[in-house]
């Protein structure tokens, strides 16, 4: 196996990130608040070992497709592929072993900017096609963090990656995120079986708990018993209609101790995770993370899309091109 690397970028207007060469991964995300106070906003661990074992899918890059595949199975010009199940009755972020427990060949680094590439040869967890992917993380002077997604195949295949950042804004060890205010520019959202796969429908959010459009608290959210089965937010929002045309849009605000971060995303869908399965991990400054102690804003494509004709299409073609943008913007 290669050696686990870290990488730092920054930019001029303060904003410090750390990467890792596993998973692409952002270990350090160094964030000042109003009164100039900085503090690391995403959970994180101490080691390279802690980092490779402990919470995989830490502020990773997730793919080759992101959230659930229904049963690990899909149909693809006419062939059957089966995938590894690994939550539940389901396909999770690209399998066993996804993008997320990789190493990645760092191809490009400046004072702000990294790329990163990873080739998933063909049959890799299932999937076919050897597909090639490169994910570059720049620090705009602005402070800005963009996540910029491409990805090019010799053969059909399904891709839809996200980043996995576990966001407390009040610093990683600081506990829970019940004062973190959140607010989600979506009408829609996709409803979830008993295994937490869409069951196809899409459903607007008035008068129901998914209604973020206007700025919420999320304690009193995360106690509302529409999310109680799952002990939080784990849900996919619609950011536009999947036959949208592709635009940089504000897909969300997340809001604490003096810290703002706006999510824009080309991608249609944000899939918001309060860390509802995080249970006594110790985390980098010895915090034991625990149950809803950060706020994941996933934007992605809809989960499950492979097997609903009205979902985005996350088919990638030899001779196409998978472009797509994220950005964290710190106010």
């Amino acid at each position: 196996m290669k050696p686990i690397q870290f990488y730092t970028i920054k930019s001029s207007g303060g904003l410090k990130v750390e990467i890792s060469n596993l998973g692409a991964k952002i270990t350090k995300l160094l964030v000042a608040n109003r009164k100039g106070e900085v503090k690391d906003v995403v959970l994180g661990f101490r080691s390279a070992e802690e980092w490779r074992t402990k919470e995989t899918y830490f502020n990773a890059i997730c793919g080759r497709v992101a959230n659930r595949i229904k049963e690990g199975v899909f149909e693809l010009d006419g062939q059957t592929y089966h995938l590894p199940i690994n939550n539940g009755p389901n396909s999770l972020h690209g399998g066993i072993e996804g993008f997320n427990a990789k190493i990645w060949e760092v191809v490009e680094q400046s004072l702000f900017e990294i790329k990163l590439h990873y080739r998933s040869k063909d049959g890799e967890e299932g999937y076919p096609g050897n597909l090639d992917v490169w994910v570059t993380y720049t620090a705009t002077k602005d402070n800005t963090l963009r996540i910029h997604y491409e990805a090019k195949t010799d053969a059909p295949t399904l891709v839809a990656m996200t980043n996995h950042a576990y966001f407390n804004l009040a610093g990683e060890d600081s506990g829970r995120v019940d004062d973190h205010v959140l607010q989600v520019f979506a009408d829609k959202f996709t409803p979830f079986d008993e295994n937490t796969c869409p069951t196809g429908e899409i459903q607007s959010v008035e008068g129901t708990p998914m209604d973020l459009r206007q700025p919420v608290r999320l304690g009193e959210r995360m106690s509302d018993p529409f999310f109680a089965t799952w002990r939080g937010l784990d849900n996919n929002w619609c950011l536009c209609d999947a036959d949208a045309p592709k635009e940089l849009r504000h897909a969300a605000t997340l809001e604490a101790d003096g810290r703002i971060m706006e999510c824009w995303t080309t991608m249609k869908g944000l899939q918001v995770y309060t860390g509802n399965w995080i249970e006594q991990n110790e985390g980098k400054n010895g915090t034991m993370y625990d149950i809803q102690h950060a706020v994941c804003l996933e934007a992605q494509n809809w989960p499950d899309s492979v097997h609903h004709d009205d979902f985005p299409d996350v088919v990638l073609r030899p001779g196409d091109k998978l472009d797509e943008i994220t950005e964290y913007r710190f106010k």
